[in-house]
């Protein structure tokens, strides 16, 4: 926390600023000019918290930023303009967090989980995608509110009273998306204080398919943790889902909640490769990490398949809704599908939050940005990924919060 005192003009918030009231005084990424520091004063607002001044760093630190932050781009194309600017952005991200007091880690000193605990449902060659979801199936089922909110988003007459209803009837649900519909997510200037009210404001199947996407995380409890920070995992997932949101507004057409779905979703079948093959997984981020490999190649190479190929056959299962389905199981090869547009905008979204957690300790190169892709979207880099970049810092905080 910066005190007034030493507060100058061009400092910008690092996080939302409010009064003692709880009212929105200004938002994250705020560059702060005179008249804001004096309407503080007047407000008796002591301390601010603003980003690191970048000027104070040293030509060696940030050579060694650059040097950090070039890793994790081997894999990808380096002229691409996108590519380039991802590069910037995380650049500039990696040095806030280095002027901050964070040390750059040594990915190559990390260790491998110890599995000796766990077996792998089946050896290399000896089962397929299908065998695992096949033997997952038969050991757990989704709770009765999936398979609810299913068959509203199936009906296209179901009203808006019936979509209260049924959401209405997991208390934990409902608290979540009430949580989510008054974050930033959608900046309501008002609260919304009922699921009615959510629906009338969001919609019957927007909120319908928001409340089968948070139904669908409460599923995964019993992973490893030796393998996975679930924290960690669903804070990417989030992210990814939050840049899918804001890349899909900029389409005609999309509906923003199915791709923040998608994009929470976008990961699935690696949870079931954590579930079913520990020993198989451990090895694959292994490969990842020494040969500088993005994690779904290292997959490929160590398993024969990827965790792609098993949400596949897992949403199929799940009779998840087509659309998202495909957005997910296409989102590393968005233009093999018939229909590129949507898997390409998870497939944008994943690399992106990949470049923006990597001042957050990344440990995987980044997984690769189809051209075609991205020039599907019809998108400029400069200013769009850093707008995006920016409209995540001011939500991260309260839809994590939301979920967990």
């Amino acid at each position: 926390m910066t005190n007034l005192d030493d507060l100058n003009a061009g400092m910008v918030l690092a996080t939302d600023l409010k009064s003692g009231d709880g009212r929105l005084l200004f938002t994250a990424g705020t560059r702060l000019e005179e008249r804001h520091i004096g309407l503080l004063r007047r407000m008796s607002v002591s301390a601010v918290d603003v980003r690191p001044d970048l000027g104070e760093l040293s030509e060696h630190a940030r050579r060694a930023i650059e040097d950090y932050v070039r890793d994790f781009f081997l894999y990808v194309n380096p002229d691409h303009d996108a590519v380039m600017e991802m590069f910037a952005i995380s650049l500039d991200l990696t040095a806030e967090a280095v002027a901050g007091g964070w040390e750059l880690p040594d990915v190559s000193t990390r260790r491998a989980a110890s599995v000796e605990h766990l077996e792998d449902l089946f050896l290399r060659g000896m089962g397929s995608p299908e065998n695992i979801v096949q033997h997952e199936s038969a050991l757990s089922s989704f709770p009765d509110i999936y398979f609810r909110i299913r068959e509203v988003l199936a009906d296209p007459r179901a009203s808006a009273d019936r979509v209260a209803k049924v959401v209405g009837t997991d208390v934990g649900l409902s608290a979540k998306l009430l949580k989510l519909v008054n974050s930033p997510f959608y900046g309501f200037p008002q609260a919304v204080d009922s699921l009615p009210r959510a629906v009338a404001l969001v919609g019957g199947r927007e909120l319908s398919t928001l409340a089968l996407g948070i139904s669908a995380i409460n599923y995964f409890k019993d992973i490893p943790p030796e393998l996975v920070d679930m924290h960690s995992f669903w804070r990417h997932s989030i992210i990814c889902g939050i840049f899918a949101k804001i890349i899909s507004a900029t389409q005609t057409g999309l509906s923003p909640e199915r791709f923040f779905i998608a994009g929470l979703l976008h990961d699935v079948g690696r949870l079931i490769l954590f579930k079913k093959l520990p020993y198989a997984s451990t090895e694959a981020m292994l490969f990842a990490r020494e040969n500088s490999i993005p994690l779904v190649e290292a997959e490929r190479s160590v398993m024969d398949f990827c965790h792609t190929d098993v949400s596949a056959p897992l949403l199929r299962e799940w009779k998840f809704p087509e659309g998202l389905s495909d957005m997910i199981n296409f989102h590393h090869n968005p233009m093999e599908y018939p229909n590129p547009l949507e898997p390409a905008v998870i497939h944008v979204a994943d690399n992106l939050a990949n470049a923006v957690e990597i001042p957050q300790g990344g440990m995987y190169v980044m997984p690769g940005l189809d051209d075609g892709a991205w020039e599907m979207l019809g998108l400029e880099p400069v200013p769009f990924l850093r707008d995006a970049v920016e409209q995540y810092r001011e939500q991260i905080d309260q839809i994590m919060h939301a979920f967990f």
